[in-house]
């Protein structure tokens, strides 16, 4: 019976080749784009959950209190990895790390700046990295020891051994191969190239030592034995700041490591989402297009019926049960959906390439992986399946007498259910038009808010070498100046793109015990103002001509949360040393853009060494040749090193990839949705000119012209558009609303987005439509009125 119904199936399938091309195009399409993002999705899921015991290990966080806020964050003491292995119940390993930062290291003659992490030998054991050579159980013993990427290996060494190789560290520390581990998965969140000891640190940062409990600049983090242990343990974690560290009112906590990277936002000291909700918009974008193509399939199938239904009488007539026919028309669905995977199959590596350099992944079809090829067959068969099951249904109840004497589907229920599909398929696509619309409102509205600088023609250089000795930038500055590609040089104590120290230990005059605010503090050079392109709101900015070694400058943030009204003059106690405050400076955006400026203190940094050194590129010479000139000079003043340039403007617009990338996929699968309904609206149009052909050939008899029919056949689709738009408009207010909430700086939500969304898909309705309809109402009325 099975081969009967797959031959029937094969050659239906054949004589309509047309209805065949477009429902299996229409369920491939639907089935790439569902695929491409559960591929996404599923390679978000899986971070950090490469290692053995993953489940068991926590990243522990801190919740400061700071006045009438609470922040969190993973940044811990020093000394706090040993005390949890003494004092925590449950605890099998506990170790202490650098978060990863760019390192030089060099073999022989060859120099590469590469990511490093400091850390002791129990890293190794909560994370369980495949040791390709060397000891998992003596590495990182000694404090010359360092364990390679087997990637950074073949670039050093090539194809030999690199076990027991000598390579040194930023030009001065040796440094002995121990050990090569497989390359770090790309879904994890600690992304190294290679791993040095913590004594070695401890080395070459002296003042790692003589931390206690308030310093707060490595990664914790610790495995448990059993998670039957976790309550005991996280409830000890509260209390282990306190007991060491009573003034300051923190408390840790035990993060898990698998939800690390999706649930890494905190407010007020509480978990309140993170990546995870982008990563539930795109599950459920996966979800809605693959059940639009599977409408799409349903109308055009039962757009079919009356074509089908002498068949459906025949094979009654002769004996044929509802069941059976059930089960020929869900394998022609199920076939259907094959061809559907396999052309999904060609779009998927096609596009692929495109999403990976848009997602800046490695995303693959994992054709060796059970898992890859469970979720593909699930999809097919619920796509065949779904997409079947109605057409069916509808299909096999018609009753062989009425069939066989003239087909009528007036009065029946297959029309409103086809029309509440079309509608639902609306839904969507307009609810996709309004929250694409409102993404690139908000993204342009951010761009444009002013930042305080002018990040422009602005270059960052990371210092290291002799770029970090502060007694040669000078001769630097004047080199630089002096050739013409420079108008304004200075130096900064962190990216100024990005994060960097902050402190709450700071007392002005009339300061409320209770009142504590968290400093941003920075440290900047001379002309730090110029060169940024800011401005000073009152006083003076750090100058050669005065000893400011114990003066500050703060922004207009800071003068605000103190509540001063004349702040120049006022002396700040800040730690054991009294400052003077001797400026004001303009607020400028440091780290996040969709919030308000933090509160800050820049004090002279020109005592410490240089952490970034900032460069003006003169506005009246030609860019390329500047930034040559500028490469040129920095790398003969500091030959042993790599340039290591950026351009602020550059490393600022990274602070909207999230939103620019949640626009463009709303873009890219919005308009595959909107696709796939024209397709299940260009159904409907077909079955509804096969339903009216004879009143359309009466009309046109009686001297209706074509536009008249053309009119009278758009007008219910419009309507079914405009009821979509009518459901979608609450839904998509409500989804984008929420979404704008986790920004300081919104948009008002305006009618455009929805105008556009009205206007796009009344247009798309109306080509959908005619297409078919301008074909009917052409159509000679002889050839319908002929048999009457």
């Amino acid at each position: 019976m099975f081969k009967l119904n797959f031959k029937i199936a094969l050659r239906n399938l054949w004589k309509n080749k047309g209805f065949t091309l477009i429902n299996a195009g229409g369920l491939a399409i639907g089935l790439a784009s569902c695929m491409i993002l559960l591929l996404y999705v599923a390679y978000e899921w899986e971070y950090d959950k490469q290692f053995t015991d993953y489940d068991n290990t926590y990243i522990i966080y801190k919740n400061d209190p700071v006045s009438d806020q609470v922040y969190t964050n993973a940044w811990t003491p020093g000394v706090m990895a040993a005390e949890i292995r003494e004092k925590i119940s449950g605890v099998k390993y506990a170790s202490r790390s650098t978060y990863p930062s760019n390192m030089l290291i060099t073999y022989k003659n060859d120099s590469y700046k590469k990511q490093a992490v400091h850390t002791e030998p129990s890293f190794l054991k909560i994370l369980d990295y495949k040791f390709l050579k060397g000891d998992p159980n003596t590495a990182l013993q000694s404090i010359n020891s360092v364990v390679l990427t087997e990637s950074l290996a073949k670039t050093l060494f090539g194809d030999s051994d690199p076990i027991g190789k000598e390579l040194k560290l930023d030009n001065k520390e040796p440094l002995r191969v121990e050990g090569v581990i497989s390359d770090v998965p790309e879904n994890s969140s600690i992304q190294f190239d290679y791993l040095m000891s913590w004594t070695l640190f401890e080395k070459t940062n002296p003042w790692v030592k003589n931390t206690d409990w308030g310093s707060n600049f490595c990664l914790t983090m610790l495995q448990l034995k059993s998670n039957k242990y976790f309550d005991q343990a996280n409830s000890q974690m509260k209390e282990l700041v306190g007991r060491n560290d009573s003034d300051t009112g923190v408390e840790a906590f035990m993060h898990p490591l698998s939800k690390w990277h999706l649930y890494n936002d905190f407010e007020n000291g509480k978990l309140v989402g993170g990546s995870i909700d982008q990563l539930k918009i795109f599950a459920l974008l996966a979800g809605c297009i693959l059940l639009i193509a599977c409408i799409n399939f349903m109308n055009l199938s039962t757009a079919r019926s009356e074509k089908r239904a002498r068949e459906v009488g025949v094979r009654k007539a002769i004996g044929s049960s509802r069941s059976s026919l059930i089960g020929q028309f869900m394998l022609e669905s199920v076939l259907l959906s094959l061809m559907g995977m396999i052309v999904a199959f060609m779009l998927m590596e096609i596009s692929l390439p495109y999403f990976n350099n848009l997602l800046n992944l490695e995303l693959v079809l994992a054709y060796r992986d059970w898992k890859f090829w469970g979720m593909l067959v699930a999809l097919t068969l619920f796509a065949g399946l779904i997409a079947g099951s109605y057409p069916a249904f509808y299909l096999s109840s018609f009753e062989p007498v009425k069939v066989l004497k003239g087909f009528s589907a007036r009065g029946g229920s297959s029309l409103p259910v086809r029309k509440i599909l079309v509608v639902f398929q609306f839904v969507f696509a307009a609810c996709l038009i309004v929250c694409t619309s409102v993404i690139y409102q908000q993204l342009d509205f951010i761009k444009r808010k002013p930042i305080g600088y002018d990040k422009g023609n602005l270059i960052q250089l990371t210092a290291h070498g002799t770029l970090k000795d502060q007694k040669k930038l000078p001769l630097l500055k004047t080199l630089l100046i002096k050739s013409g590609a420079a108008s304004h040089v200075s130096n900064f104590s962190t990216d100024i793109s990005s994060g960097g120290n902050n402190t709450t230990g700071i007392a002005w005059p009339g300061k409320n015990p209770k009142n504590d605010i968290l400093f941003n503090t920075r440290g900047t050079g001379y002309d730090f103002v110029k060169t940024i392109g800011t401005e000073m709101v009152s006083g003076r900015a750090f100058s050669a001509r005065f000893k400011d070694s114990t003066n500050v400058i703060v922004n207009e943030a800071a003068v605000k949360a103190m509540g001063l009204k004349d702040p120049i003059g006022t002396v700040l106690e800040w730690g054991d040393d009294r400052h003077t405050i001797i400026g004001v400076m303009k607020d400028f955006v440091v780290e996040s853009a969709y919030r308000d400026v933090a509160p800050m203190l820049f004090y002279p940094d020109y005592l410490d060494d240089i952490s970034v050194i900032l460069v003006r590129i003169n506005p009246s010479q030609n860019i390329t040749s500047s930034v040559a000139k500028i490469d040129e000079i920095v790398k003969q003043f500091n030959p042993a090193y790599p340039i290591e340039r950026t351009f602020v403007n550059d490393a600022f617009e990274t602070k909207f990839d999230d939103e620019k990338l949640l626009g463009t996929l709303a873009n890219w699968f919005g308009g595959f949705a909107v696709f796939i309904s024209c397709l299940g609206l260009l159904g409907l149009a077909l079955y509804m000119a096969e339903q009216r052909k004879k009143e359309i050939s009466i009309r046109k008899v009686l001297g209706a012209s074509t536009y008249n029919i053309l009119t009278l056949l758009n007008k219910d689709f419009i309507k079914l558009v405009a009821i979509a738009n009518l459901i979608a408009f609450p839904l998509a207010y409500i989804i984008i609303n929420k979404w704008l909430s986790g920004y300081e700086f919104r948009i008002q939500i305006s009618i455009l987005p929805f105008a556009i969304a009205i206007a796009l898909s009344l247009i798309i309705a109306i080509l959908t439509v005619s297409v078919q309809s301008v074909k009917v109402a052409k159509a000679n009325p002889v050839d319908a009125l002929k048999y009457e």
